[in-house]
């Protein structure tokens, strides 16, 4: 009889081991831990994070929270840490869709956990298998598009089986548990892309809860709750049934299963702004240094851009810093004002002034209708003296086909751990993280994490 779906996935948590894992894998799980831990620790003092910890500081316990002094149980230290990891949407995407702040915060809870030490390869292995179930689970909910076009955020909907499946692999539970895991973690898949309309901090909680979610689903597995065993199946109450109708792609849960790893096709973010940015930003950033142009050079910035992508990315609010990172005109003009879209082009008043103002001025967005959802963007500039030109980049900066090098992600770790940590200590957490496959204690982590 043919295994289910939930019983191989199950089995791929269980049976996957390091030596299994091809080399460009395992470095890449290597580099998104380390993007991850070093957005979590630029978050660690976010708004968002400090609300959290108001709530949850007293769940006191040995989990350390990133970037503070704080220790808690390892449900809120997953929860908060997944807040800050998105907090300042400098995480990873294309996955659940933010995997890192996902899996990488249940992973590391897990470690603390753990009856025994985890080895620093066996939780390597654990964030590649959050990574690909989180992924499938979006592919087997119809894509992208189709999710959250339907008005899902997959980082909470899809998010919560990817950490299942890491803290599983980390807690070493069994094939059965592990489906139980699986089953319960459906029950924690929630999301909605309201936040869109105003800039609501529920995005940042997308990422916590997912990360908590999958957690306890592990731990409660592990104590003996059962799940649903035909959470997969195509019944009414089952995941796919429920969550994507006759979008659903069942055959996505295990194509290929063991060998296309899902990781492979995540992208780093090289700026603090939406995905779905990136493309128009790298852009408008080759147009100015192909031609030499300065702010006052510009006269206007023109993108021609698919209906989806408008109802994510086209509101011009940048009151709040979530709106403003899901603003395609505020990262625009952030390029045409401070030269870049990184995070320095949106903390404090950096989005706030008149000169970022008139910059979004400058931004003009059109509907192609005939664009499909997926079409990267068309930019044209025109100069203050008439001349113009258009592009388009079809793979943006940090995506698998035009991914960053290490050492751009490296410095890009370096300069958000700055935030939290000092530099000796950032030093040492980096070069621990890029050797953790030797490593036979992964708790070791925690002290680093810490100022």
């Amino acid at each position: 009889m043919t295994p289910s779906p939930l019983t191989r996935l199950a089995r791929l948590v269980t049976d996957t081991t390091y030596d299994q894992l091809p080399d460009a894998t395992t470095r890449k799980a290597t580099l998104h831990l380390l993007d991850t831990l070093g957005a979590g620790l630029a978050g660690a003092h976010s708004e968002e994070t400090a609300i959290a910890l108001s709530v949850l500081g007293g769940e006191r316990g040995e989990t350390p929270v990133w970037g503070t002094r704080e220790r808690l149980t390892p449900r809120a230290a997953a929860l908060v840490n997944g807040v800050s990891s998105h907090a300042y949407e400098v995480d990873d995407t294309g996955g659940c869709d933010h995997s890192g702040a996902v899996v990488v915060p249940a992973a590391l809870a897990a470690v603390a956990a753990a009856p025994a030490p985890v080895s620093g390869a066996r939780l390597l292995t654990a964030i590649v298998l959050g990574y690909d179930v989180g992924r499938r689970m979006l592919e087997a909910f119809g894509g992208y598009e189709a999710h959250n076009g339907a008005g899902w955020h997959s980082t909470g909907t899809c998010g919560p089986f990817g950490s299942a499946a890491a803290a599983a692999h980390v807690l070493g539970l069994t094939v059965r548990q592990t489906e139980a895991a699986l089953g319960l973690a459906s029950s924690g898949s929630a999301g909605l892309w309201a936040f869109v309309h105003d800039g609501a901090m529920t995005k940042r909680l997308h990422a916590g809860r997912a990360a908590e979610s999958g957690l306890l689903a592990a731990r409660m597995a592990a104590a003996g709750m059962t799940g649903p065993s035909a959470v997969f199946d195509d019944t009414w109450g089952g995941a796919l049934a429920t969550y994507a109708g006759a979008a659903a792609e069942p055959g996505a849960l295990t194509a290929e299963l063991g060998r296309n790893w899902k990781i492979m096709r995540s992208s780093l973010k090289p700026y603090a702004s939406c995905r779905g940015t990136h493309s128009s930003v790298d852009a408008l950033l080759a147009i100015m240094a192909d031609h030499t142009l300065h702010a006052d050079d510009i006269a206007t910035v023109h993108v021609s851009m698919s209906p989806f992508l408008y109802g994510m990315c086209g509101g011009r609010e940048a009151t709040t810093l979530a709106a403003a990172q899901l603003s395609l005109p505020c990262a625009l003009a952030a390029v045409i004002t401070h030269g870049h879209a990184g995070l320095e082009a949106y903390v404090g008043d950096s989005r706030g002034g008149a000169s970022s103002h008139a910059a979004m001025e400058r931004v003009e967005l059109e509907v192609d209708d005939a664009m499909p959802a997926d079409g990267e963007p068309v930019v044209t500039v025109t100069s203050t003296d008439g001349r113009r030109w258009s592009l388009r980049v079809d793979e943006p900066s940090g995506s698998p086909g035009n991914p960053l090098t290490e050492a751009a992600v490296r410095e890009k770790f370096r300069g958000l751990a700055a935030r939290a940590l000092p530099a000796d200590r950032a030093r040492v957490l980096e070069e621990s993280v890029l050797g953790l496959a030797e490593a036979v204690d992964a708790s070791a982590l925690g002290a680093s994490l810490t100022p």
